[in-house]
């Protein structure tokens, strides 16, 4: 079976990475056809447009996508190009899986990390709802609602469920906003009632930050509302590796958008130095989603092992290959 998926290689370091990326994925052994378009700063220069409709078009059609890196200006400029693909196809859940990679040199090293981060991905702070009221005064209106609280519970549980996870801790700050994260937390206690074998329990967000940094290898899967789970998303990675290690995907019921998200680089870019293991291990989770799941674990294996024995890693954890040399690296272990 041949799939239909769109790439968007994105800004800077994307275009290598991602072709590192649609190498792993090849050799892999699935079918895939690849529909390029382009998004971000590059298609803004030749296109003249963030996000052309062909992106749009592409991603209606095939309803899965592979996504690099894309930049998004701070304090001005054009709205952030992940979050106006999440309203536009409702890719509500951001799930990032979060685990140590044998042969990675940090000070968590040692810890048995292996948790997963559930975020509401279209509500919250980022409705980008904001005005300012009078001159040197600005209002940002944070939305949580039942019904976006209550899908990205039941999507937590049910993965609980189906990959038998054992316990869900719900972060929030309720003591403070009592109305809106107290919704969210109702929300997430009613889904909870149906699932008894999954142990739920609840955090606020500042003490979660400091029990994951003191004792990460306690936590399983983290459910939060869309701000704090930006945070913690990078929170987590950093106790990893960095944004350059971890997956992510979007998900919604009828799209998918799989991505790094890590930033642009252009300081690197086009020198043959980009980690391509956040893309590659979206990929993975890409083809699980296809129903690819021996592809997607034979990718998966070929990072690991290529980790493992470390030499093939690129300079950004401790090695000195070049991006091509660790996507090599990685195709050999699937061979």
């Amino acid at each position: 079976m041949t799939h239909l998926v769109t790439l968007i290689p994105g800004d800077g370091i994307g275009p290598e990475v991602a072709e590192a990326t649609v190498r792993a994925v090849e050799a892999a052994g699935v079918s895939i056809e690849w529909e390029r378009v382009e998004a971000g700063e590059r298609a803004l220069a030749t296109l003249g447009h963030l996000i052309p409709d062909d992106v749009y078009a592409s991603i209606e059609a095939t309803h899965v996508g592979l996504k690099g890196p894309t930049a998004t200006p701070i304090a001005g400029g054009h709205r952030s190009i992940n979050v106006a693909l999440r309203k536009r196809f409702g890719l509500y859940v951001n799930f990032r899986p979060v685990r140590m990679l044998a042969g990675l040199k940090t000070r968590y090293q040692d810890a048995a990390i292996n948790l997963a981060i559930f975020r509401e991905n279209t509500e919250d702070l980022y409705s980008g709802l904001e005005h300012e009221i009078v001159p040197g005064v600005v209002e940002s209106l944070k939305i949580i609602t039942q019904h976006a609280s209550t899908r990205i519970a039941r999507a937590a549980f049910e993965y609980a469920r189906r990959e038998n996870r054992a316990k869900i801790v719900a972060i929030h700050k309720a003591n403070i906003m009592k109305l809106s994260d107290g919704l969210f937390l109702k929300c997430c206690r009613e889904i909870a009632s149906h699932y008894p074998e999954v142990q739920y329990s609840e955090l606020i967000v500042d003490n979660a930050c400091m029990q994951l940094v003191m004792r990460p290898e306690t936590f399983d899967l983290l459910l939060l509302p869309n701000l704090y789970g930006d945070i913690i998303s990078d929170l987590t990675a950093g106790l990893v590796g960095g944004l350059g290690i971890v997956p992510g995907a979007n998900l919604g019921d009828h799209h998918a958008i799989f991505e790094a998200v890590h930033g642009t680089a252009p300081d690197i870019a086009g020198k043959n130095m980009a980690n391509p293991t956040a893309l590659m291990q979206s990929a993975a989770l890409m083809l699980a989603h296809l129903g690819e799941r021996e592809a997607s674990a034979r990718l998966q294996n070929a990072i690991e092992a290529a980790y493992a024995n470390r030499d093939s890693l690129t300079g950004d954890v401790g090695g000195s290959a070049t991006t091509t040399q660790f996507t090599d690296a990685v195709i050999r272990r699937m061979k």
